[in-house]
């Protein structure tokens, strides 16, 4: 692989995530950065400075002539950058959520298969020791399942103001909620039947049609239950901010926090600390027959570990020509729900899938 000639690469969007996947190429040799697409120039690591910033995406992607576009820009870019990139030639790299729409969603897809080319979803869990350890640990327990998962972020200064440019596109529920639901998806291979939503504005200072918590349940075809909960803003509680916990007819799946840890961490975003096994079997005293079984996560990547193995899989995916049909099929089904949840909180009912 390192005889190869590395992949050439645009970086579009220098948020959090554009610059930590910047990272990401920059330090792999199987990747050259060709060229960073923001619409300003932003403050970005030594690592990232010598690199030239475009402010036009089409642009550069005309002069450039990369073999892979990372798109990290807004959400409502995302459906436009990829399909640009494919009919370039291009492989894709794509934030989530994929897109802002389901059809739009779909119309990525598309192109990607239409091209011939490779389209690989910023899906970062999947990519997280832990959280395949939590997925295998739930998948023996079997169905039907409670899903029980959060993300409150409690946000104030440049935070609340990254997360108030967001929720112009993407509500917090869609934004966060494709990670979760994707994990629900992966335990439980039943599909999603119904879907219900409630949010609540919290804030005079985002436009009267967008809210800043919302919560959405979602009804499996198999039986199972889950719910997603996501608030944003500095009046955000920090108290479980963060629940993953999952629950069968057989025990229960959990993910025990540091108590100390913060919402606005992006690190505790993806940690773990601790997964905790429950087994529901009694003995004839109705007493349970094992105690529960805590599994220390030692050793797990922080988030620009986590963004590196993500790149790394993004050029196995190339290199190695794997079939990513499932990938992005799995993609595209997450983000039905969550938009249908979002659909949910706007109309006051429930979407049949």
């Amino acid at each position: 692989m390192s005889q190869e000639k590395p992949i050439r690469v645009l970086v579009a969007g220098l948020g959090n995530m554009g610059r930590s996947h910047a990272l990401a190429y920059h330090n792999n040799p199987g990747f050259e950065i060709v060229g960073l697409v923001n619409r300003s120039v932003p403050k970005l690591e030594p690592e990232l400075q010598g690199y030239t910033v475009h402010s036009d995406f089409a642009t550069a992607l005309a002069e450039l002539k990369p073999d892979l576009c990372s798109i990290n820009t807004y959400s409502d870019s995302h459906a436009d950058y990829a399909v640009a990139a494919f009919e370039a030639g291009c492989d894709v790299f794509v934030e989530k959520p994929l897109a802002t729409t389901v059809a739009d969603a779909e119309r990525v897809v598309a192109a990607a298969e239409k091209a011939g080319r490779k389209l690989v979803i910023g899906y970062i869990l999947r990519h997280h020791p832990s959280w395949t350890k939590l997925i295998e640990e739930a998948r023996k327990l079997g169905p039907p399942y409670v899903f029980r998962m959060n993300l409150n972020q409690q946000s104030s200064g440049p935070t609340w103001a990254t997360h108030k440019s967001l929720m112009r596109t993407t509500s917090p529920i869609v934004d966060c909620g494709v990670h979760y639901v994707d994990v629900m998806c992966q335990i439980t291979d039943a599909s999603a039947v119904e879907v219900r939503g409630m949010g609540l504005r919290l804030s005079d200072e985002i436009a009267a049609d967008m809210y800043n918590y919302g919560q959405l349940q979602v009804l499996f075809e198999d039986g199972s239950v889950g719910w997603y909960e996501a608030g944003w803003g500095p009046m955000i509680s920090e108290t479980a901010f963060f629940v993953k916990d999952v629950m069968s007819p057989k025990g229960a799946v959990s993910i025990v926090m540091d108590p100390n840890a913060k919402s606005d961490d992006i690190d505790t975003h993806t940690k773990t600390s601790v997964i905790r096994l429950h087994t529901a079997e009694t003995g004839p005293d109705g007493k349970f027959i094992r105690p529960d079984q805590d599994m220390q996560m030692t050793g797990e990547p922080g988030h620009q570990a986590l963004c590196d193995l993500e790149q790394a899989f993004m050029l196995r995916a190339i290199r190695e020509d794997l079939n990513l049909d499932r990938h992005m099929a799995d993609a595209v089904a997450s983000l039905r729900i969550c938009l249908a949840a979002d659909e949910s909180v706007r109309t006051g009912q429930p979407v049949r899938l």
